[in-house]
């Protein structure tokens, strides 16, 4: 099937969340005591007794309670829609991509299927595109940011299921004592802060850097998109070496030089750097809506990302998708389709949907979510180890003014695996190993844009 099988190899390597588990887009640490992953379930190929639609779905767990919430959601949707058999799998991150190659290998893909990534099950000819299974309704709702997101060739194949976005924590009480009147909205103002930390307490690291193997391409994302540069140019082509990439390589190598950052950035991933914070010994960290931990009693602000050259700030955002895959063995595929779209219809729910939201700690994708949870979300409940929990008001507010604002990884693109990868051999290159900024990434265009497919 392609590149099926190898890609989902190397997923399984490097996505360990998204964005936003621990894959691509899950941001918390991943759960210690997760149960074991589902069995894959026989999908039928018949409708079963009483003339019912079946609709197989895999989700993927994001937490020691995940199974929870969608056990009480199959049976809300039956009772709502007798004439659909929902079969709701939970799956671990962990055996995920396990999971669903089996049941791709043995024809036996899941009608819904949450997961982070879609282009080579496009490739393969696998999904059906969301145009054909969105509401109206629905469309009209999802962020239009998101559901772009979501787009490969013209065309766009899933729909975001939450949504994690990444902006500057700050720790108040260090930048007080440090004399920083105010969390840096530029890089110059970056610099000042970082030298006025070190100076104030040696043993308190100002600023943190991840370029480890692990997230490496997300650091790359935060300085370049701030400095008006990126993955890609304005007309979608790659554009590794531009002039505020390479600006922005040698603006985080001067952070290292000058002993601001993370120690061993190279290997130190975000969630050691994330304790460090919520430790208070890291006073200011790009990092995940969701990483200050319950127990932490920083006394911590969020802000902007600082920009350079008078760029507008750019968040970034992490989006795990839902997609619906093709069938051609269903017996009435009217009645397949009509039975998806309201599953979507049912989940995207306002308060059904928020109530996900607040259960998982995560952020919508959906405008009428969006506007409900800052105020509604105390009518929610998280649960923890040591019992539910209301929801957090005053996090909604605070992040979901930001789901306008984000960028995203170029991740529909064939090539992105190799330059997922090239820009964190850049970055180290050049931080670690003082290899010139404009000849790594120079060497890295050249050898991305040859992989580009004939347009």
């Amino acid at each position: 099937m392609k590149k099926l099988i190898a890609l989902l190899l190397a997923l399984v390597m490097v996505f360990a969340l998204c964005a936003c588990g621990p894959a691509g887009t899950t941001e918390t640490n991943p759960p210690s005591n997760e149960p074991p992953a589902s069995q894959p379930a026989e999908q039928p190929s018949d409708p079963p007794a009483g003339g019912k639609t079946a609709l197989n779905v895999i989700i993927s767990q994001y937490g020691n309670y995940t199974q929870q919430w969608w056990t009480q959601f199959e049976q809300d949707f039956e009772a709502a829609n007798q004439d659909i058999d929902l079969t709701i799998e939970i799956v671990s991150w962990n055996d995920l991509y396990t999971v669903v190659e089996t049941r791709i290998g043995n024809n036996n893909a899941p009608d819904i299927l949450n997961i982070d990534t879609f282009a080579d099950y496009v490739a393969d000819d696998l999904l059906m595109p969301a145009e054909e299974y969105t509401s109206a309704e629905l469309k009209a709702k999802i962020v239009p940011s998101f559901w772009n997101a979501n787009e490969m060739d013209g065309t766009v194949w899933a729909l975001p299921i939450l949504a994690s976005v990444r902006g500057l924590f700050y720790n108040k009480d260090i930048l007080e004592a440090a004399g920083v009147a105010n969390p840096p909205a530029t890089w110059d103002e970056v610099k000042d802060a970082c030298a006025k930390i070190k100076a104030y307490n040696a043993d308190i690291i100002p600023w943190s850097l991840d370029i480890s193997s692990d997230e490496g391409q997300a650091a790359f994302a935060y300085y370049t998109w701030n400095n008006g540069g990126g993955f890609v140019d304005d007309a979608g082509n790659w554009a590794l070496n531009s002039e505020a990439n390479i600006e922005s390589l040698e603006f985080i190598k001067e952070l290292y030089d000058a002993g601001y950052v993370y120690p061993d950035c190279g290997t130190a991933r975000r969630y050691v750097q994330q304790d460090a914070f919520n430790a208070g010994s890291l006073a200011m960290m790009l990092g995940p809506c969701n990483m200050i931990a319950g127990d932490s009693t920083v006394n911590y602000g969020v802000a902007a990302m600082p920009t350079n050259g008078g760029n507008e700030s750019v968040y970034f955002g992490v989006c795990d998708r839902l997609m619906a895959f093709k069938n051609d063995a269903a017996p009435d595929q009217a009645a397949r389709t009509a039975a998806i779209s309201k599953f979507f219809d049912f989940f995207y729910d306002q308060e059904r949907y928020s109530d996900y939201m607040v259960f998982e700690g995560f952020l919508p994708v959906t405008s009428d979510a969006s506007e409900y949870l800052p105020e509604h979300a105390s009518e929610h409940k998280k649960p923890t180890e040591d019992g539910e929990v209301d929801g957090d008001n005053a996090y909604f507010d605070t992040w979901c003014a930001t789901l306008a604002n984000c960028d995203f990884y170029p991740a529909s693109r064939a090539e992105w695996i190799d330059v997922k990868q090239g820009v964190i051999d850049a970055e180290q290159s050049v931080v670690l190993n003082g290899q010139d900024a404009k000849t790594v990434l120079d060497e890295l265009q050249t050898k991305i844009v040859p992989l580009r497919s004939p347009t």
